[in-house]
């Protein structure tokens, strides 16, 4: 192995170490503490940092066969399972050759190769595996110390995966999602190019969706599976080309039934260049589905720059929540409603962006969304710049009586969804439920390289949520494109 290798390695660890710390965080340099892991359960297993899957290299069946990463392609060359090999140690299995991960040649040294071989039961075979908070894990081999390890870094398929001293970064940390069943119904992201601040209902059998469209219209398009959302086709249940004073940059349409009855909210205003009259709408539809016919109500916010418009249902009350300029910041603000349409009472800023990962390239949260659970009331948000890569996912919690009181919402210090698997400015999203009624999924948008923005390149993308032992949700990391797990439960 070449010094030079090891030397550029060290270096960008210690880089990515300082900027870190520059932000108030910090990484485990430690070995880590063992943790379980599901044996018997085969699982595409995915970089956090490139989102692309570990794949013996050519779907070779010969023993040395190399370890590398590439493109999620459902080969049974990219599906492993751990094995029990006692004292908190796993062998991990390649499903195609039923070989087993090893430090080939018992080479200790930082960058040795990761190769399949025959299930010898040496400790260059063991693997230890600790969980992270974001749900990801790091393996460490039993005979060297050190963990797999994306080499240098790259995104690159076909990239080498080799060990390395134990840093805890995200070149060591990986996502596991267990493999369907055979005939069992999947879902792989994304669901739609160009789908910025997605929505998507489950309701009667099919699922619904609306993204962003940029132009005079809503658009909406249903299938009975999710996956299905892929190749359905969009049909305009609004249009305001007639309307000059909403005519234009149509975006973030939400649908929520309300007492029985659809109603739809989205942000446009006067013009396709100039943002400045971006306001509100809200319509009702005239049938029993989310696809209208809709009537226009109201633009509830008549006199002031406001977009993102969400309801919040608790205690009996209903309150519409937008985001808002408030001096140097964008804001999350809350009123209470008399009706779907109608603002009564005083407008409250609830959040505003105070930690540094809330003002990369800009002081912003957007876009509230309300998930409720276990009695508790939830509220994700987006924050920092949507023209960054660190565009992410923050969390509010009705921890007090009035949700019309700032002291009644408590924020989570830490981003919950932010960038990683080759998702870049995870944000945006929604919340909907199973056809059986039993998990909760989230819907976001992500780019596909760092250096896109706010515009038609962000695709529509899901995942289910878990739960944390605390009650809180869990997101996890963005699951990578191409990447098939179980669809949504009951389909």
């Amino acid at each position: 192995m070449s010094t030079t290798l090891t030397r550029g390695r060290a270096l960008v660890v210690f880089a990515l170490i300082a900027a870190l710390a520059a932000f108030g965080l910090s990484i485990a340099t430690a070995k880590p503490a063992k943790a379980a892991v599901t044996t018997g359960t085969w699982f595409t297993i995915t970089s956090a940092h490139s989102g692309l899957a570990l794949d013996i290299l050519n779907a070779s069946t010969t023993a040395g066969a190399v370890l590398n990463q590439y493109t999620p392609n459902q080969c049974t060359c990219q599906q492993f399972r751990f094995v029990d090999a006692g004292g908190g140690y796993y062998k991990i299995q390649a499903r195609h050759s039923n070989q087993v991960l090893e430090v080939y040649e018992w080479n200790a040294a930082d960058g040795a190769t990761i190769a399949q071989w025959t299930d010898l039961g040496g400790t260059n075979q063991q693997w230890s595996v600790t969980e992270h908070a974001d749900g990801t894990y790091s393996f460490v081999n039993r005979f060297s110390g050190k963990a797999l390890d994306l080499w240098e870094w790259s995104t690159s398929a076909g990239a080498r995966i080799s060990q390395y001293t134990y840093n805890g970064l995200n070149a060591q940390r990986w996502r596991l999602d267990a493999v369907p069943a055979s005939g069992e119904p999947t879902v792989s992201n994304p669901l739609r190019a160009n789908g910025a601040d997605p929505w998507i209902e489950y309701w009667d059998g099919y699922y619904y969706m609306a993204t962003t469209t940029w132009d005079s219209t809503v658009t909406m398009r249903r299938a009975t599976t999710l996956n299905g959302l892929k190749t359905a086709a969009d049909t305009v249940v609004w249009n305001d080309s007639g309307t000059p004073s909403r005519c234009c940059s149509h975006w973030a349409p939400e649908f929520h039934r309300i007492g029985g009855v659809w109603y739809l909210m989205y942000t446009s205003g006067n013009s396709q260049t100039n943002f400045d009259g971006q306001k509100l709408h809200v319509l009702r539809s005239t049938s029993s589905t989310p696809m209208g016919p809709y009537e226009f109500m109201s633009t509830p916010l008549p006199n002031q720059w406001n977009i993102d418009g969400s309801y919040l249902q608790v205690n009996g009350s209903l309150y519409l929540m937008w985001s808002e300029w408030v001096g140097a910041d964008q804001s999350i603000r809350i009123a209470l409603m008399s009706n779907p349409w109608t603002v009564t009472g005083s407008h409250v800023t609830i959040s505003k962006p105070t930690y540094g990962w809330e003002i990369q390239g800009g002081r912003t949260n957007e876009a509230p969304a309300v998930l409720q659970h276990g009695g508790r009331t939830f509220v994700t948000f987006s924050a920092s710049s949507c023209n960054t890569p660190d565009y992410k996912l923050g969390l509010l919690e009705l921890t007090g009586s009035n949700p019309l009181s700032a002291s009644s919402w408590t924020k989570t210090s830490t981003p919950v969804l932010q960038r990683g698997g080759g998702a870049f400015g995870p944000g945006h999203n929604g919340f909907f439920t199973s056809p059986d009624g039993t998990e909760e999924w989230l819907v976001y948008h992500a780019n596909t390289t760092a250096a896109q923005g706010c515009g038609s390149t962000r695709e529509t993308r899901v995942q289910p949520i878990t739960w944390n032992a605390d009650g809180t949700p869990d997101f996890g990391t963005p699951l990578p494109s191409g990447v098939v797990i179980a669809a949504p439960s009951g389909e």
